[in-house]
């Protein structure tokens, strides 16, 4: 007859196995592909390992259920929490110690009893660097820090949470400054399931749009390291590194630098340090024109200064050639005046020569102006003469 098991006599065999060969718990990498807390507190978890080279990405090679007992969950929650920022969640790659048990009825199980934080965010970390070597093999790793950043970007398209703090202080920052700084917020999940393809459909959104907008502002208030996955992503990064206007981020987060941080046309660490910056650079412009309305006040000042010596000197010289005009006229209209005088008839009639005048009274100039018997007056120095022609004649 043959050696036969009852299913529940196998089950025990494959569970002394399992425990005889590992007795001890042990480490184990993995992804979480589900995470639930129920009502009791415990939390179980499908863990989940990849196949490397799926043409899909998605293709299971092993997977295994996982569960922390309610009395070990908070301090392992808390632990994860504070080293990694965020909580245990769906899509995380951990690495856990695990006891692995069969039970006859459930099967093979993990009970996590520790978990090493540091192993995710290197996890992050080795993603972060796969998405940087890989925008620099597409040639698009220095594209938008090519981009020309306009002297003041007065319209700017804003990638945010509408209900984030950080926006709030990005627009109280912009509404307190002096300077018309006009925005049109593009609303989008900034962190968790979803958030890249939400932060990408916002800068395609921002891209049809073009012609209106001078630059572009992705913000989102401080968080740790997981809520920074999203900026890391191949897909967010690409469309920020491709980006036709300068894009500005202000992810806030003082301890990392985000690949979207690196590839953006300025990196700044706050929302709130992204509004200053605008601002502060219209108030640079501001001032350069403030200093060159001086400089041409100043210019026009110097030149009308110069035009006026010009002119002066020009009225001096004029004042100066008219005077020795002048003086060259006064002495011409004292030699006409000697010449007068001397050719005056009361001189000439002094000298002894005399007027003769008709009975007309006109001068007599010529003999044939007169006859002979005609009654005729000659003037001399001191009076008259009355005579009559006898006769005339003229030079031989």
């Amino acid at each position: 007859m043959r050696e036969s098991f009852t299913l529940y006599e196998l089950q025990r065999i494959i569970g002394c196995a399992v425990e005889q060969f590992l007795p001890r718990p042990v480490w184990v990498s993995a992804e979480i592909s589900e995470l639930k807390r129920n009502s009791s507190g415990h939390c179980y978890m499908e863990l989940i390992e990849r196949e490397q080279n799926s043409s899909s990405g998605s293709a299971a090679k092993a997977q295994a259920r996982a569960v922390i007992w309610k009395n070990r969950y908070p301090q392992l929650s808390a632990k994860f929490v504070s080293a990694t920022g965020k909580a245990l969640a769906a899509a995380m790659k951990v690495l856990v110690e695990v006891s692995v048990t069969h039970h006859p009825l459930y099967g093979l199980s993990l009970q996590i009893t520790d978990i090493d934080p540091t192993y995710t965010i290197g996890e992050a970390e080795r993603q972060k660097q796969i998405t940087i070597e890989r925008l620099k093999a597409d040639g698009v790793w220095d594209m938008n820090r090519g981009v020309t950043i306009p002297m003041v970007a007065q319209r700017v398209a804003v990638v945010s949470s509408a209900t984030a703090a950080g926006y709030r202080d990005f627009i109280n920052e912009i509404e307190s400054s002096p300077y018309r700084i006009r925005t049109t917020l593009f609303e989008a999940l900034m962190q968790g399931d979803g958030s890249e393809q939400s932060i990408s459909e916002a800068l395609m959104a921002i891209a049809e749009r073009e012609d209106e907008f001078d630059a572009v502002a992705i913000i989102r208030g401080g968080g740790s390291v997981a809520d920074l996955e999203c900026f890391n992503s191949y897909l967010t990064a690409s469309c920020v590194a491709q980006f036709p206007l300068p894009v500005l981020s202000g992810i806030g987060h003082d301890k990392d630098t985000s690949v979207v941080d690196m590839v953006a046309a300025v990196h700044l660490k706050t929302p709130t340090a992204v509004a200053a910056w605008l601002c502060e650079r219209a108030a640079s412009v501001d001032g350069q024109l403030e200093y060159y309305a001086v400089l041409l006040r100043s210019c026009c000042t110097k030149a009308t200064e110069r035009a006026e010596l010009r002119l002066q000197q020009h009225l001096e010289l004029i004042l100066r050639a008219a005077q020795s005009a002048l003086i060259r006229q006064q002495d011409k209209l004292k030699a006409y005046s000697v010449l007068v005088e001397n050719f005056a008839p009361s001189r000439l009639l002094k000298l002894g020569y005399a007027v003769a005048r008709g009975q007309s009274g006109a001068v007599i100039r010529s003999t044939s102006e007169c006859s002979a018997g005609e009654r005729i007056t000659i003037e001399v120095a001191d009076g008259h003469l009355v005579a009559q022609v006898i006769e005339s004649y003229g030079k031989e």
